[in-house]
């Protein structure tokens, strides 16, 4: 497993029932997770001193009971990189943490390449990777189908003083963007994705993983330069399977460029049981 074990401002306190109990930076969250399948054994004060506990709802979605008051957003950091945090209404905070181990990945890629790179990052949600990337040296362009996650990325990315790099901000549907840019003739060194299990773009367009994946790593082999760095894809669908993503790049990358290919679990540890929770799946191919 791939563990993200650098955070000083993020913490996965204990996990059961249901549950997990998170520290962002100066705020302890309680969240339901479908991972969590063992029982919660001691509540101790810890569960109950949250600042927010959000409750899902038997019809669906669910809601946040907030104990005490917090600020509408706040900030953390993950080494020199800086992150809006804002629970949503969907329980999810605008981070995935467990990405930190991919975030630290493709920096010391990025750097050790000793060339300039160009990086795309689909699905690109708030911008954790084009943080990433953009602090290590690259130019970045972010496209995400979601205004609201965009203008969410830009504002991390100046949060982390990074306003001056070269990163090209994009709300599109990421197939379609694909295609053009392949039209256009740009070309990319690295390639980013984070592909939802179904998803719809800005004017409907349907995308559906099981169905769309494979054409479109397709499509991307196409928009990569003569000698392209790295591709990494998570994905966090249910029931699929780490080799999959082997074969698929497997498939698609090493088929056309060599390289090497890992792939396997991301998790984050658990403090107080020592355990490890697992959060989806990555896979990564590299010259």
């Amino acid at each position: 497993m791939h563990l993200a074990n650098e955070w000083q401002d993020y913490e996965l306190i204990d996990t059961g029932g249901g549950e997990k109990l998170e520290r962002w930076g100066d705020i302890i969250l309680r969240r339901p997770d479908p991972q969590i399948i063992w029982p919660l054994e001691n509540e101790t004060h810890q569960w109950k001193q949250v600042h927010g506990h959000y409750h899902r709802s038997s019809s669906g979605g669910g809601q946040w009971d907030w104990k005490k008051e917090i600020p509408e957003r706040w900030t953390i950091s993950f080494d020199k990189l800086s992150f809006y945090i804002k629970p949503t209404s969907f329980k999810h905070t605008g981070l995935f943490p467990e990405q930190a181990v991919n975030w630290r990945w493709m920096m010391n890629k990025i750097q050790q390449a000793n060339r300039p790179i160009k990086v795309l990052n689909l699905f690109a949600y708030t911008g954790g990777a084009t943080v990433a990337c953009a602090y290590a040296g690259a130019e970045v362009c972010h496209v995400d189908a979601a205004k609201g996650m965009v203008q969410w990325a830009k504002e991390n990315v100046h949060l982390s003083g990074l306003g001056d790099r070269p990163v090209r901000f994009i709300t599109d549907d990421v197939f379609k963007f694909v295609q053009r840019e392949e039209r256009r003739g740009n070309k990319y060194d690295a390639i980013i994705m984070d592909p939802p299990s179904y998803g719809r773009g800005p004017n409907g367009e349907m995308w559906k993983l099981e169905d769309n994946l494979y054409p479109f790593l397709q499509s991307c082999t196409r928009i990569m330069t003569d000698n392209p760095l790295f591709v990494q894809i998570n994905s966090y669908t249910t029931g699929l399977s780490p080799t999959v993503l082997h074969n698929l790049l497997s498939m698609t990358m090493k088929e056309r460029f060599g390289g090497s290919i890992t792939s396997g679990e991301v998790g984050i540890p658990i403090t107080n049981s020592g355990l490890n929770l697992p959060c989806g799946i990555l896979g990564r191919w590299e010259a």
